[in-house]
């Protein structure tokens, strides 16, 4: 994973300069008049028409008169109007810049504000998203090296569970039967009891180590892997229904790994908080070859107005690794979708474009 968060890296870096250089070249294939200029353009013009009409025709008498008084109040509301339009044109782009900066969320890639106005606000605002860019591509860096940390210590976890903990509660079951075939009959139901508390809490420390390291995914693939945990939930108390097609399109490990783990963490969060009786879980190939779509839909209470908590924040997290989208809308009918839209690999795409090209 550390290979391709690197090579992620360098296509967003790539990505920003080309942006830079986008908007370098738009600004200066159209000429556009800084704020100052205009300005004093608009004065220096007021300056020079009052100082013609004063080195001209137009005398100012003492006291001044009536006339004279209403042409020089008529050219200071002019100035005054001419001024005040140029500021609003100015600054209108900073305004829009301001909403921009209070509503960005590193975790919820957005549109980014035009780059617009004269020269100073259009240059800050060019400035401003490529300085956002920045930001989301270190997020995404930092995020992916979190998350291989953080599977490759599941994996450590999942590994000891069911080296050690595993074998030992094997060992102590094995112990108990020993037990049960020689104690005195009053005693055996006692030991049969402690015999079914020893298999259960084995069964839990192996379901655990399964979710904590999905070995059918990287056995059996994503498919297998997606039908496993919709029957695994299942069995929980939740009824789950799942269409995936054994026919999905070519996906990085990565990309399979966060499908997976998004899948899991939608269909947590619906057993523990959302109140379902009924969950759907789809996953189907986008038009085109363009990706693959997951859906993970319930009938519970829905989100409500609550805060996002730590499940959300991972899954879009997830999503920003490999350069996926994902939103938490309401479901028809009621409850929520979660739905995860993964790209196809880049490789495939340059191959398509390569052999489109004559």
């Amino acid at each position: 994973m550390g290979v391709v968060t690197d090579i992620r890296s360098r296509s967003r870096s790539a990505k920003l300069a080309a942006g830079v250089s986008c908007e370098k070249a738009g600004r200066s294939g159209k000429r556009n008049v800084s704020l100052f200029w205009r300005i004093f353009s608009l004065n220096a013009a007021g300056l020079v028409v009052a100082t013609a009409l004063l080195l001209g025709p137009v005398t100012v008498s003492t006291p001044v008169l009536a006339g004279e008084a209403l042409v020089l109040l008529a050219g200071l509301a002019a100035l005054l109007a001419g001024n005040a339009v140029v500021l609003r044109i100015g600054l209108t782009p900073l305004h829009r810049l301001g909403r921009a900066m209070s509503t960005a969320d590193l975790l919820v890639p957005g549109t980014r504000p035009e780059v617009s106005g004269p020269a100073e606000a259009a240059q800050l605002i060019a400035t401003y998203n490529t300085m956002l860019d920045r930001l989301q591509a270190e997020r995404a860096a930092g995020a992916g090296r979190a998350l291989q940390a953080q599977e490759r210590e599941r994996h450590r976890i999942a590994r000891e569970l069911h080296d050690e903990v595993g074998q030992t509660l094997t060992a102590v079951l094995l112990q108990l039967k020993r037990v049960a075939d020689r104690v005195p009959g009053e005693l055996r139901d006692e030991v049969t009891l402690a015999q079914e508390a020893t298999r259960a809490g084995l069964d839990e420390i192996r379901r655990i180590a399964r979710r904590l390291r999905p070995g059918v995914l990287e056995e059996l693939g994503l498919a297998s892997a997606l039908r496993s945990l919709a029957a695994e939930f299942t069995h929980h108390g939740l009824t789950v229904q799942h269409h995936i097609p054994g026919d999905l399109p070519p996906l990085a490990p990565e990309a399979e790994l966060v499908l997976y783990r998004v899948a899991q963490e939608g269909l947590t969060n619906t057993a523990r908080h959302a109140d379902a009786a009924r969950a759907a879980l789809t996953l189907h190939p986008l038009p085109g070859d363009a990706g693959v779509e997951l859906l993970v839909r319930d009938d519970g209470t829905g989100l409500g107005t609550a805060a996002e908590g730590a499940g959300i924040r991972g899954m879009r997290e997830r999503a920003l690794l490999i350069g996926a989208e994902i939103h938490f809308e309401p479901a028809p009918g009621g409850g929520t979708d979660v739905r995860l839209r993964v790209p196809a690999p880049p490789g495939d795409r340059c191959a398509d474009r390569t052999g489109d090209s004559p």
